[in-house]
């Protein structure tokens, strides 16, 4: 889980960098570089030298490292079975190596309020981090790389001129990538935390997390044996708790002696040491590009992830073994070099959003430690999404079933099918059809289509299906395809689809979505263009400021008093509707840029009247149409409100923000928070990844004290029973594993073998409620395999 990489500098060239006026040399014609520089002794730069040089002995190659061979800015490294396997494959000469020294164990212990809890099964594998450079130096001395320490490399520019591949492993303050930073073009991002590495002179039992709430404010330690008399220790905490402390104040041996007494019980009143251990921000670096000309970057010079999740020597090392093969499979350096950048984007890119996962958690530990014991655990051995529920229920089924027994899961129930109760609708199970667009109205009236898609999904287990957004008016809609809820013809057709889902698939719930297309109207069904303006047949748009979505847009206009009030009696009066046609559960849209989120957003509400400026005023609007819609919409069924958590955009609303306007609709009595983000404005960028949206979910649900309903990119059922065991989140929403398997619900049960009473098989479909075999997959081969 942790690697001892820090930030440190490691290696390379000294002092501030200067672009390279030189560009590197043109790239040869040759996958096998004869002379190869390496900027950089740290574990990827060795370990890369190493397999170039087994792979061509007659190669030269040259190592720079400014530092002693025994200078070192951490103390254990641990590396994964996964990193292992592949240098047994390639290398069964560092692997014997490295196993001669190897320290191992299995627990995590995680101790807060004097409590501890142990997670067994977890398999952890670390050795000093001198104890794997010395490791690192023989093989190299033994293979003929020439190393070159306590010297600095040639500035880059150079060594391109004279060696056919140079290997920049120069560390997270890498000069090489900021000698070409117009070409790499780096970007590094602080975090909130500081952090010091350090060392305890006996072993941890397991991986220890230990929690202290100190009158400044909370600190953690983090810590693993790494030899059989000696452990890594790290504190941390945020940057006002560090400062409230004092530790600005204290020196190096200070500090070290406060961090001792603080965490006394965990070091069973044992003192720690340092080596050269300095209080640090932990940086974030990604570069768009990895290589120019003959120059690349491996290791932290290319990328960092956050050491809570133990990434820095595993991706050096792997990355070492890319490089290596792809210099091995390609007719070029140039194809190498990109196909080098091409494998190991996607992974690194993968890993940060886990590391950021991880260390987001760890920033916002404080939300948690309300949380019941056995879940508060839970939840930190899931932060990064990489453990979930499944693999963790393999590894410690005693530990897991503890946590599904404190949350209340009876016997044999997976914490997605256990009841949710909001008012009078209790749902079976955790599961939401998410609202999606189907572009397939013909004036607003739902059809036979939309019959079959709700129909088929609500047949599909899911606790909630929700309708796509349903418009207020004619004017209120995205495209002619959307449906609307303004006319009683619509009213009808929607209540025959009700009516199916309640007597063809008893036991799920129905909700409906009312929105207003605001600026985003008038445009192209999603296949025909999305978001672009209609060829012809356009109407007017209105908004709370005139700003269009897109420069091709059509600008709407700004909603007067007078507009404000009629666009409330038709939010009003489409309620009554959805009460009329029988749905259980209304959800008011105030997301994705739509009308009532462009109240929300300062970037897209400029207005100076009292609708506009400070959060209260902007929430004015949106307040007003929820009062007004839960005045008509029946006392005993709930309603809930999407939001738009952040913009994705400088300027636009903010996760604290976030809270604020959660906290406002659960004062005016949503029951609900469906948490969602971005689509406000059109220059968004987005950090997409795997369930990317539920920090901000788990966020309002823990400040903001409301029920929230987690959506984006959560799509395996793990993913729910994660999340919802955690405590993230109480209900999590789905969309496109609903297009594409409108049973996922069922399927999710069939294989979890789950047949109680939170989902039912329709009496026609229980014939498939067995999960059909599958053929065998065999495993990839190994990245790289060499002889011995």
């Amino acid at each position: 889980m942790f690697s001892a990489e820090g930030t440190a500098p490691t290696s390379g060239a000294r002092g501030t960098a200067r672009q390279a006026t030189t560009d590197p040399q043109p790239l040869h014609e040759t996958n096998h570089p004869l002379r190869v520089a390496i900027i950089g002794g740290g574990p990827g730069g060795l370990y890369a030298a190493a397999l170039l040089k087994r792979l061509h002995p007659e190669r030269e190659l040259t190592l720079w490292e400014r530092n002693a061979p025994d200078d070192t800015f951490g103390f254990g490294v641990v590396l994964s079975d996964e990193t292992l396997g592949g240098i047994e494959h390639a290398d069964p000469v560092v692997y014997e190596a490295l196993q001669q020294h190897f320290v191992r164990w299995d627990d995590i212990d995680i101790v807060h309020g004097g409590t501890q809890h142990t997670s067994g099964g977890h398999g952890f594998a670390a050795l000093g981090r001198k104890r794997l450079l010395e490791i690192l130096h023989d093989r190299c001395r033994t293979l003929g790389v020439e190393l070159r320490f306590r010297t600095e490399a040639p500035h880059p520019a150079r060594l391109a001129e004279t060696y056919d591949l140079v290997i920049a492993a120069d560390g997270v303050h890498s000069s090489t990538r900021e000698a070409y930073a117009h070409i790499f073009r780096p970007q590094a991002a602080a975090h909130r935390c500081r952090y010091i590495w350090l060392a305890a002179d006996f072993p941890f039992d397991a991986f220890r997390f230990e929690i202290a709430e100190t009158e400044h404010g909370v600190m953690q330690l983090h810590g693993y044996p790494y030899a059989a008399d000696a452990s890594t220790v790290i504190v941390e905490m945020r940057e006002e708790v560090w400062q409230a402390a004092g530790f600005a104040e204290l020196d190096e041996q200070e500090s070290i002696n406060r961090c001792a007494k603080i965490f006394a019980d965990a070091l069973r009143g044992r003192p720690l040491r340092s080596n050269n251990s300095t209080w640090t921000t932990f940086r974030t670096v990604v570069n768009e590009r990895w290589s120019h000309g003959n120059v690349v970057l491996l290791g932290d010079a290319a990328h960092t992830a956050h050491f809570s999740i133990g990434s820095g020597t595993k991706l050096a090392v792997e990355d070492a073994l890319a490089l290596a093969a792809c210099l091995e499979e390609q007719p070029s350096l140039q194809r190498a070099l990109a196909a080098y950048e091409e494998e190991r984007k996607p992974v690194v890119a993968s890993t940060q959003r886990a590391a950021s996962a991880s260390l987001e958690w760890f920033e916002n530990l404080e939300l948690y430690l309300g949380r019941p014991p056995r879940q508060f655990a839970f939840n930190l051995l899931t932060r990064s999404r990489r453990v979930t529920h499944d693999n963790l229920r393999l590894r410690d089924a005693h530990f897991t079933e503890a946590v599904e027994r404190e949350f209340g899961c009876p016997p044999g129930t997976p914490p997605m099918f256990t009841p949710f109760r909001m008012r009078g609708l209790t749902l079976r199970n955790r599961v939401v059809v998410s609202p999606m667009d189907m572009y397939s109205a013909t004036d607003g009236v739902p059809g036979d289509f939309h019959l079959v898609h709700l129909g088929a999904r609500a047949l599909g287990g899911a606790g909630l299906v929700m309708t796509e957004m349903v418009c207020i008016s004619p004017e209120g809609r995205i495209t002619p395809g959307c449906t609307g809820l303004y006319t009683g013809k619509q009213a009808e057709a929607w209540k025959r689809i009700t009516e199916f889902v309640h007597t063809q698939a008893p036991g799920t719930a129905i909700g409906v979505q009312l929105g207003h297309s605001g600026r985003k109207g008038s445009t192209r069904l999603m296949w025909e263009g999305i978001d672009e303006p209609l060829p012809d047949g356009n109407w007017p748009l209105v908004a709370a400021s005139p700003l269009p979505y897109k420069p091709d847009s059509q600008t709407p206009r700004q909603l007067s008093r007078a507009q404000l009030t009629d666009l409330r009696e038709q939010f009003t009066a489409a309620a009554w509707r959805a009460a009329r046609a029988g749905f259980d559960l209304l959800e008011l849209h105030c997301a994705h840029g739509y009308l009532l989120s462009g109240f929300l957003s300062p970037l897209t509400n400029l207005r100076t009247d009292a609708y506009g400026g400070s959060l209260a005023r902007r929430l004015r609007f949106p307040l007003e149409v929820f009062d007004a819609v839960r005045g008509v919409w029946p006392e005993e069924k709930p309603m809930t409100v999407r939001i738009s958590a952040t913009d994705w955009a400088e300027g636009g609303t903010t996760a604290e923000e976030a809270v604020e306007i959660a906290r406002a609709f659960a004062a005016h009595g949503a029951d609900a928070i469906d948490v969602s983000t971005g689509q406000v404005v059109a220059d968004e960028r987005p950090e997409f990844g795997r369930s990317y949206q539920t920090p901000y979910a788990d966020r309002i649900r823990h400040e903001a004290g409301i029920p929230v309903i987690a959506v984006g990119a959560i799509s395996s059922w793990d993913d729910v029973n994660s999340l919802i065991l955690a405590g993230r989140t109480d209900l999590c929403a789905l969309g496109r594993p609903h297009l594409y398997d409108p049973h996922w619900t069922l399927h999710a049960a069939a294989e979890q073998g789950y047949e109680g009473p939170g989902v039912a098989w329709p009496a026609p479909y229980r014939a498939g409620s067995r999960r059909p075999r599958t053929g065998r997959t065999d495993a990839p081969k190994p990245r790289l395999t060499l002889g011995s």
